[in-house]
């Protein structure tokens, strides 16, 4: 059954809409705009994840008769809106950056061109969707830089709402992390899905031997046991005895991290045990991983900072009217001028200037048609042409090919990109 997305929406939307298709307005061609005043948080770049989500939940953005006898019931719209959204389809164009692309200040994430009808009631959607993903793909990759290379894990879904965590799991994958809990995670979009025993295991058995006996008979000496829910100097002792020294891993997720890491790997080296790995958790974020590098540690866990955006829960993205067509068809830009939340009028094209390799500049000009400025790379890709969704963004296919795009780009990062102390954008975004 079709699980229509055209209510997730702010009144206002169909308010304008109602108002337009009155006064004649509603068809009158439009160039709506989503992008970022600023990065969150003094970080020094961004990472937009999102598109392939919103992709998805354009194709169910229909509205059902429930949604048309709520509409009529509460008195939202007019019964000509009414019969308007009987049979609405989005109609019109967007073209943006590649999920899983660096962004930063007034990047143009988002371009949609439609009718006014068509392209304002896509706010609320559109920033719902890109805000949140972005959020946590930017601090993935954060947290992904500062683990090094080591495999990092998403284990979040306790910290956010249900649906939230899904869709977490999938930006997280995209910006760096290589594995998520989320089972829906891994049945809808394709992540690696992983996971154990937590401590409620342990205690539900006589002994922590009875638990790690019981694990490595159904999971084999591959596993890794949870070895901090009693002593961790018994637990790892006890987890070698019973696997041998071919245990796959342990994972511990309290304590001092970096000096209890430090004392089990030089007991499981004392062991025999030289190939186990060691997985820490408890509360990470991005600043926590860093201070372990230099620690004996093979893996990570991550959740809350995660699917909060480490202390950064939206991206602070905004969606505005930058051209129009007047009564004659003339286009004209047009922007908001308030202090502090103003926008730049015009459809815009970007660009990334590259100066062997590392990104040096932001080009952000209006579409004017001019040469590709050299030494830079094109932003822009189609997502949506006259109503027709590119369905290559969709899917566990296009979540594996955001994930390949953010692993090429984040290597044109110049140096300064990389710390994570608040600073300036890494680029400096300019027109030309």
């Amino acid at each position: 059954m079709l699980q229509s997305t055209a209510l997730l929406t702010d009144r206002y939307e169909l308010t304008m809409l109602d108002a337009s298709l009155r006064d004649g307005t509603a068809h009158r061609r439009c160039v709506f705009e989503l992008f970022g005043r600023r990065l969150s948080g003094g970080r020094r770049f961004g990472v937009v994840a999102g598109q392939g989500r919103l992709m998805s939940l354009l194709r169910d953005f229909r509205f059902s008769d429930d949604d048309l006898r709520y509409l009529h019931d509460e008195r939202i719209v007019s019964r000509e809106t009414l019969a308007y959204l009987e049979s609405y389809r989005f109609s019109g164009s967007i073209e943006g950056y590649r999920e899983g692309e660096l962004y930063f200040p007034e990047s143009p994430l988002l371009t949609v061109e439609a009718a006014f009808a068509d392209a304002v009631i896509l706010e609320t959607l559109a920033l719902s969707v890109l805000n949140f993903d972005s959020a946590v793909a930017t601090a993935a990759a954060r947290m992904s830089i500062a683990a090094g290379g080591r495999p990092i894990a998403e284990m979040g879904s306790r910290r956010a709402h249900e649906h939230g965590a899904v869709a977490a799991a999938r930006a997280a994958y995209i910006a760096g992390f290589t594995s998520t809990s989320n089972l829906e995670a891994g049945r809808t979009w394709g992540v690696p899905t992983m996971g154990t025993a937590a401590h409620a295991w342990t205690l539900l058995h006589d002994t922590e031997e009875d638990a790690f006996r019981a694990q490595i008979e159904s999971l084999g000496t591959d596993t890794a046991l949870l070895v901090d829910t009693y002593d961790i100097d018994e637990g790892v002792r006890r987890a070698v005895e019973l696997a041998g020294p071919d245990l796959g891993g342990v994972r511990i997720d309290s304590g001092d991290l970096p000096l209890v890491a430090a004392d089990v790997r030089e007991q499981l080296d004392r062991l025999g045990a030289t190939g186990t790995r060691i997985t820490v958790t408890s509360d990470l974020d991005e600043y926590a991983i860093a201070a372990l590098a230099a620690s004996p540690v093979d893996a990570y866990g991550v959740g809350t900072s995660l699917v909060t955006g480490s202390g950064y829960p939206t991206a602070g993205l905004v969606y505005k009217l930058v051209a129009r067509q007047d009564a004659a068809g003339a286009w004209i830009s047009v922007a908001k001028k308030a202090q502090d939340k103003g926008s730049t009028g015009g459809r815009k094209q970007a660009y990334r200037r590259l100066d062997r390799g590392t990104a040096s500049e932001e080009i952000v000009r209006l579409a004017s048609g001019a040469d590709e400025p050299r030494d830079a790379r094109a932003l822009v890709v189609p997502f949506v042409e006259s109503g027709e969704i590119d369905a290559t963004h969709e899917g566990p296919d296009g979540v594996r090919a955001a994930r390949a795009h953010h692993a090429r780009v984040r290597k044109e990062l110049p140096v300064r990109a990389l710390a994570l102390s608040k600073s300036d954008p890494a680029i400096p975004t300019v027109s030309a």
